[in-house]
């Protein structure tokens, strides 16, 4: 994997040839319970489009 430090130091053409686009959402999860994890995400996705 590559983390977000390092992908902002690739040029845009690196990022497509690796398949990274400026859309990509990273998403890292660690031992939370499912819903908890889908009901943080669905909170902060709402977040973005009000």
């Amino acid at each position: 994997m590559i983390t977000l430090e390092l992908t902002g130091r690739l040029t845009p053409e690196d990022r497509a040839q690796r398949g990274i686009s400026d859309g990509l959402l990273r998403l890292s999860v660690g031992l939370e319970h499912a819903e908890n994890l889908m009901a943080d995400l669905e909170q902060a996705l709402n977040a973005l489009v009000q």
